[in-house]
């Protein structure tokens, strides 16, 4: 699997990330953003959204969360409300920051401002 590091690094390169995290970085990384998805959901989200519950709980990696932010958005908003729930899933794409590679992050929305 060392030649799958040479080719991450050469696709962050190419797509304009400066770094690449360390594996153990990205590791961490990975694990506290599950915890905190999964603690959005709290205990009744837990049963309420088996589902999205599993999914982040198994995602493979931090590309596998990102895109689960918007299955997390949806579970969030049925309780919260859109506005909170967005508020919520806007922190955790915050913790993605130098953990993606530069086309998979969120560009600035003109709407919100």
């Amino acid at each position: 699997m060392r030649w799958f590091k040479g080719v991450r690094n050469s696709v962050y390169g190419l797509l304009g990330n400066q770094g690449v995290p360390s594996d153990s970085v990205l590791e961490d990384r990975t694990e506290d953003i599950r915890e905190a998805m999964l603690a959005l959901l709290g205990e009744g989200g837990t049963k309420q959204f088996a589902n999205v519950t599993r999914r982040i709980r198994y995602a493979n990696d931090i590309q596998g969360l990102w895109y689960l932010r918007g299955d997390l958005m949806a579970a969030l908003a049925t309780t919260l409300g859109e506005a909170a729930a967005r508020e919520q899933v806007q922190r955790i794409t915050q913790m993605f920051h130098g953990m993606l590679p530069g086309s998979l992050t969120s560009r600035p929305s003109p709407l919100m401002g």
